[in-house]
């Protein structure tokens, strides 16, 4: 046990920090409650009614990279090298309700990075590399800091000890936010209340809702001269992309994803709350946001397959951490981090695993 760590949640901020310990002599286990890796970053895959299989990356549509951060830049390089991702190289811009017409071009200075074949291809790879263990369908349900043995217990939610760990990395904010208790109707795994000896509170971090709609054509929507695009003066639709355009993807249909506004989400979760939400309420959010694209006034025919799929605390509001880019409590080797330490977007998480490993790495050496 003397350097096992468990990391918990498999997204681009789980996936880096596993790769770095483990790259560092680390044994790492990966515990993560969804059926694969990814996070925000994950692809759904969906079937039709012909058995024929359709994929979208319904989260994060794309990452980009500020110029000056040249240790993140090289990393990327790495992976492009590997094939994992590649370079989306197509005019975006913006859809106006009021002028209802293609207002803008969005001239983005900075590369924009697909994974490939998915944007879960790099979180996917590294939680296969030697030295990491990862465990799908593990939600963990309790953590509890073993003080005679200077060890970390884990427990799964359905009370199945998974073992001791010498050291614990938390992605997944779930773990020590209320919200936990608002899914699951159980406490938080880890206590990070004024009392419980980590040296910081956490109570909550404010985050985004969004539903994500996944639409798959027959034939292109030629009347879209973008593929990417944000909305401007809609209640209810903040963003679209075509996914099928995306290096490496099929091109058998053209799928389209459309990301709700905060506003809206809010408004639906605020009525039926945080838990599971049922078909019939994902039918209805498929049906008004499609409404909504309609609305544009583009040629928009019937897709072939339509579906929603709700993020429920998507998009962090607030950063945590800042300039330390993690939580670090060296007494009881934890490390919380994750795009909620640094900014809200995949670079942001990438930064922020990076910095979890280097404690580690750093405490072991001396």
């Amino acid at each position: 046990m003397a350097s096992k760590v468990a990391v918990i949640g498999s997204g681009i901020s789980g996936a880096v920090c596993a790769s770095i310990l483990a790259k560092n002599g680390i044994s790492v286990t990966i515990f993560e409650s969804a059926r694969g890796p990814g996070g925000r970053m994950s692809q759904r895959r969906e079937h039709c009614e012909d058995g024929s299989e359709l994929s979208f990356d319904h989260g994060a549509p794309y990452f980009t990279l500020n110029a000056s951060n040249s240790e993140l830049q090289s990393l990327v390089n790495t992976w492009e090298s590997r094939g994992l991702v590649a370079q989306w190289n197509y005019k975006f811009g913006s859809f106006d309700y009021s002028s209802t017409s293609f207002v803008s071009v969005d001239e983005e200075v900075n590369t924009r990075y697909v994974g490939v074949p998915g944007m879960n291809s790099v979180c996917k790879a590294l939680c296969q590399e030697p030295g990491i263990e990862t465990r799908f369908g593990h939600t963990i349900g309790r953590l509890d800091w073993l003080m005679d043995q200077k060890a970390w217990s884990l427990t799964r939610i359905d009370g199945q000890d998974v073992g001791h760990f010498m050291g614990v990395v938390a992605t997944d904010k779930n773990t020590f936010l209320s919200r936990f208790t608002d899914v699951t109707g159980k406490q938080p795994p880890i206590d990070l209340s004024s009392d419980s000896g980590v040296g910081f509170q956490i109570k909550e971090i404010p985050a985004s809702p969004c539903f994500a709609l996944m639409l798959a054509f027959a034939e292109p929507l030629s009347s879209i001269p973008m593929k990417g695009f944000s909305f401007k003066n809609s209640e209810i639709l903040s963003w679209a992309h075509c996914d099928s355009s995306k290096p490496g993807r099929s091109t058998t249909s053209e799928r389209w994803v459309l990301h709700s506004t905060a506003k809206y989400a809010e408004l639906i979760i605020s009525q039926a709350g945080l838990q599971k939400p049922s078909p019939a309420l994902l039918t209805k959010v498929a049906e008004e946001l499609f409404q909504e694209f309609q609305r544009t006034g583009i040629d928009i025919p019937q897709p072939f397959f339509k579906k929603a799929h709700r993020w429920g605390s998507a998009f962090p509001a607030v950063s945590i951490a800042r300039e330390e880019k993690c939580l670090w409590v060296e007494k009881r080797r934890l490390a919380i981090c994750g795009d909620f330490c640094v900014m809200p977007n995949v670079e942001g998480a990438i930064s922020s695993g990076i910095a979890a490993a280097a404690k580690f790495v750093e405490m072991l050496a001396t």
